[in-house]
């Protein structure tokens, strides 16, 4: 009998030590996530829905959240830089390469320009189709549709986005007319403080149409439809949703979004950090996440999200460029 209870307690230790090593492998238990929109949003989407998941996961005992609004991303960025807080990452997205790119001046001290070479880069985690949007009601079924009544009468149509005029929705939008043969210049853009408050101007009528991130619109789809994707197919989880390309405007654009760390975080929280990133991937809590964001797996860590980010610049450049915006 004795032999009987100790075999019984071997096996009920193993098995709180396997659990504990599945659960939290990591010396980090909680993390500040701080967000540089409003709710809504793609960068509150994704900082919420990681933080989700590493919870779930087990992977995190405790997650908070900050959003921290203004000057399209520019204020959260130089909280980080000027205050170096402590166990807080940066959500951030192709705008940060946008900055960098315009010499966005403002919020440090200095009236020095802002970019990712200030803040630490941690890993690249997703990517987001951008997506056309127009409300339930709306007479336009399809991208032709607005394409032809903004040829009639531009000031027919205005463009909503969650971001400033030069950000990725005012972008993606433009190169979608442009490639539908439209003069993107004068396409009538109107920026709200992120997603949420863009779907809101779109459903109260003041705008025709919203280019957002594909995430940030699937949870609205009882209030909308997605006339057109960026992805170069349908994707597996809105197969639904016709693509731009398909329509014959062949506009494929995928907008990542990672984490930064303070200026000063060591490699050993910056690589644990990415290492978390990375592994939640790989669990189920992750999928549901994922699948309801219809996002695509991008982990990019470290230097490789660096050497990306380098690449990035260059193309995002030509963009701006061929638009005309800078």
């Amino acid at each position: 009998m004795f032999k009987s209870i100790k075999k019984i307690i071997s096996v009920l230790f193993a098995s709180i030590l396997l659990s504990l090593a599945t659960t939290n492998s990591f010396a980090i238990d909680k993390l500040h996530f701080v967000i540089g929109g409003g709710a809504g949003g793609g960068w509150d989407g994704t900082a919420r829905g990681t933080g989700e998941a590493l919870i779930k996961s087990g992977m995190l005992k405790s997650a908070s959240f900050e959003n921290m609004s203004g000057g399209g991303g520019g204020k959260a960025l130089a909280f980080m830089i000027n205050t170096k807080p402590a166990n807080t990452i940066l959500v951030q997205s192709t705008p940060l390469v946008l900055r960098s790119i315009t010499r966005h001046k403002g919020y440090v001290a200095g009236d020095s320009v802002l970019s990712y070479n200030d803040v630490v880069p941690i890993a690249g985690v997703i990517g987001d189709y951008g997506a056309i949007a127009v409300a339930k009601n709306s007479p336009y079924k399809t991208f032709a549709d607005v394409v032809a009544a903004y040829k009639k009468d531009p000031s027919s149509i205005k463009m909503a986005g969650g971001s400033v005029r030069g950000s990725m929705d005012h972008l993606i939008g433009a190169l979608a007319f442009k490639v539908a043969g439209a003069d993107p210049n004068k396409v009538v853009y109107v920026p709200y403080d992120a997603g949420g408050k863009a779907l809101a101007g779109l459903l109260s009528g003041e705008t025709q149409i919203l280019s957002t991130g594909l995430g940030e619109v699937m949870g609205a789809r009882d209030q909308v439809n997605i006339i057109g994707i960026t992805a170069p197919s349908r994707v597996a989880d809105a197969p639904d949703v016709p693509t731009l390309k398909e329509q014959g405007f062949d506009v494929q654009f995928v907008n990542w979004r990672g984490f930064f760390g303070p200026p000063g975080m060591s490699d050993s929280m910056k690589n644990e950090i990415a290492k978390m990133l990375g592994d939640v991937q790989k669990t189920p809590e992750w999928e549901v996440v994922r699948k309801r964001n219809a996002w695509v797996n991008i982990y990019n860590p470290g230097d490789k999200f660096v050497s990306f980010l380098e690449k990035q610049t260059v193309e995002m450049t030509a963009l701006m460029k061929s638009l005309g915006v800078i």
